[in-house]
């Protein structure tokens, strides 16, 4: 028992963990906290499902095109909700714009995909065991993706333009650096990495439009939780959240659980507002 709580919790932690890295990507570029993450781990979850599935391509065309689908949305959330606000006074607007384009596509998915649970292809063609795929898949996820923006960041070009953004976004548009397409680049990296936690997670979390918004929430938390914009953060928080939400269907169950998570929650941000690996944020007087 202790065994199947750990093994769960730490591939659900994993998934809600990519899900907070995809809010730090959009917000490093634009300052903007995007609604529409929960809703790119859906889609990796159903189009995965799609592609190979129900088309029956091979596993590797459907990773590919499943991840170019979450490219493509992160696109389009720059382009219809987030570069219209960013112009307007009331910046503020991301709110309802990001979390309208998130429902609006989480309805359409309901109506073209069904709104059963349906299960999702078993991606590696090996018997079941103990360690199943549909735990350590989420996992060795996480892994490249950390590794992947830590590579990229340090020793790539357009990595370090990336940084330049998230720190200052007018310094770097005084040095010449193209925050637009930069920040089209963040946002379809970041539609990368929620397919990929969706992709990756389906056989956990099955190919349900109901993920949307189960993602969105539970994918916030680790990024509370770790502070805003800290990647690393997000993973700590994602493990533990994933672990402690498994040890307590365990012992509560059902709805219980979830009130659990959401007390834990609250207390320690009242107690650390930046978050547990957040620094304090210092006041301009």
């Amino acid at each position: 028992m202790v065994e199947s709580i750990v093994s769960t919790g730490l591939a659900i932690g994993c998934i809600y963990a990519l899900i907070g890295i995809t809010y730090n990507v959009m917000y490093s570029a634009s300052r903007v906290f995007s609604f529409t993450a929960g809703t790119l781990g859906m889609l990796g979850g159903i189009l995965g499902a799609l592609f190979i599935a129900r088309m029956g391509m091979p596993v590797a065309a459907g990773f590919l095109l499943a991840l170019a689908g979450g490219a493509l949305f992160g696109l389009v959330t720059e382009i219809v909700a987030v570069r219209p606000v960013l112009k307007s006074l009331d910046q503020h607007l991301y709110v309802l714009s990001t979390l309208a384009l998130a429902l609006m596509v989480q309805q359409f998915t309901a109506i073209e995909w069904g709104t059963e649970a349906r299960p999702f292809p078993r991606l590696i063609d090996i018997p079941r065991g103990g360690f199943d795929q549909q735990f350590w898949l989420p996992m060795l996820a996480c892994a490249v993706v950390i590794v992947g923006l830590e590579l990229l960041h340090r020793r790539t070009l357009v990595g370090r333009a990336f940084l330049a953004i998230a720190e200052d976004t007018y310094a770097a548009r005084a040095l010449g650096l193209p925050e637009r397409r930069l920040r089209m680049a963040s946002f379809a990296l970041a539609g990368v990495i929620g397919a990929l936690a969706g992709f990756a997670g389906g056989q956990m979390l099955l190919a349900f439009f109901g993920n949307a918004p189960l993602l969105t929430f539970y994918g916030f938390v680790p990024v509370a939780l770790g502070g805003m914009g800290n990647n690393r953060g997000a993973v700590v928080a994602g493990l533990l959240l994933g672990l402690f939400q498994q040890t307590a269907n365990f012992l509560v169950g059902g709805i219980f659980a979830s009130v659990a998570v959401f007390t834990v929650f609250i207390l320690v941000l009242l107690v650390r507002p930046e978050g547990l690996a957040g620094g304090v944020t210092p006041r301009r007087v």
